[in-house]
């Protein structure tokens, strides 16, 4: 009985792996040799010792089929027959690179980033084809721990059609993740936390479930530790794509503030009143503007945003926002999730050691913010 149990389950796996494969992609990053070298030279340098190489000859460098150094890759999977594909926002972060989609039976494709979700790591492509094998999307709030999940992907960037197994090991993770080369980093929010292997490269594959349906977007890998992987909930992204289909794009409130979220440490190098909350400061650069000084380069409230009109100020300290406490674990992007365009919500702050709550009215991220 035991054997007749253990053989269902293994063709259950099975028969969702041919399912889920030939909508899985792989997607190749690459520029030309003389843009890479003019926009971005370290890119291409190699530490050595005490000092650090110069970019190697462009003959020396990993070349596509059509003659362009390949700078990067992930994964993505392929949503419905038109040619729509989901992916990482990592992995198609650089807006002059060229993307192309490579399918299971080799075919390639130029691939066009039609939305970054600037809130998760969550993009949107388009490939110009038709009739192509497509893969459901879940329901990620249903998702229960100890549930059986596949993550699938190329993984390293080499292996593509690789499959690993696990279970959903914790919800709502969130962690702070490094999203590309240039040591950028993103805090990512709600997370699915998986023991199924993530590797590099497998960014943007999907994670399903038995049924063969994605119920989130494989992401982000813990170096160092074994067995720990995370997932964008692909709820997150059936409203992107909703947006998408809406508005053309992808619509979130945005307040156009930098913030450190305070804890014991943040309260204890500026001297501040509390230990939690979000304390408005301005962002230095060093090296910048005069040689050998940190400037100030970047404010803290940014003019013309949704912060400016409702009176916010560098040194104020967010309590709360739309009646929810700001902390490490609630930060503003979580609260702003749940806030339509347009919504005008309370912000409880503290200013001058007095508290005070203003009215804020949520806008849409422009361009460019």
């Amino acid at each position: 009985m035991e054997d007749m149990q253990a053989t269902t389950y293994e063709e259950q796996i099975i028969n969702t792996v041919k399912r889920v494969m030939p909508a899985v992609v792989s997607i190749v990053v690459s520029k030309d040799y003389d843009a890479i070298v003019r926009e971005k030279p370290y890119a291409l340098m190699a530490p050595h010792g005490d000092h650090v190489d110069l970019p190697p000859p462009e003959d020396e460098l990993p070349h596509t089929p059509d003659g362009k150094i390949r700078i990067g890759g992930g994964s993505g999977f392929i949503i419905n027959p038109e040619g729509f594909i989901l992916t990482n926002k990592h992995v198609v972060h650089d807006p002059t690179a060229e993307y192309m989609v490579v399918t299971p039976t080799e075919d390639r494709y130029p691939a066009t980033v039609l939305a970054r979700d600037p809130m998760n790591d969550v993009a949107i492509l388009k490939i110009e084809a038709q009739d192509l094998p497509a893969l459901p999307l879940g329901d990620s709030d249903t998702i229960q721990l100890g549930q059986f999940v596949l993550a699938v992907g190329t993984a390293l960037g080499e292996f593509q059609n690789t499959v690993s197994s696990g279970i959903v090991s914790g919800l709502s993770r969130f962690i702070t993740a490094m999203t590309d080369m240039e040591g950028h980093s993103e805090r990512l929010r709600g997370l699915i936390q998986t023991d199924a292997a993530i590797n590099p490269g497998n960014s943007g594959g999907p994670l399903v479930n038995l049924a063969g349906e994605v119920i989130g977007i494989n992401s982000a890998i813990v170096f160092g530790a074994q067995n720990i992987g995370f997932a964008i909930p692909i709820n997150k992204a059936r409203c992107d794509l909703d947006d998408l289909k809406k508005y053309g794009h992808i619509r979130r409130p945005f307040l156009g503030i930098r913030y450190l979220l305070i804890n014991h440490l943040i309260q204890k190098r500026f001297r501040l009143p509390v230990d939690r909350g979000a304390f408005i400061l301005r962002e230095g650069l060093p090296g910048q503007g005069v040689p050998g000084q940190n400037v100030p380069d970047r404010p803290a409230i940014m003019p013309g945003s949704a912060a400016e009109r409702a009176g916010l100020r560098e040194g104020d300290i967010i309590v709360s926002l739309n009646n929810v406490a700001i902390d490490e674990k609630n930060a503003i992007e979580d609260v702003l999730e749940k806030v339509a365009i347009g919504e005008k919500v309370p912000i409880k702050i503290l200013r001058e050691g007095k508290e005070e709550t203003l009215m804020l009215t949520a806008e849409e991220r422009s361009d460019g913010q």
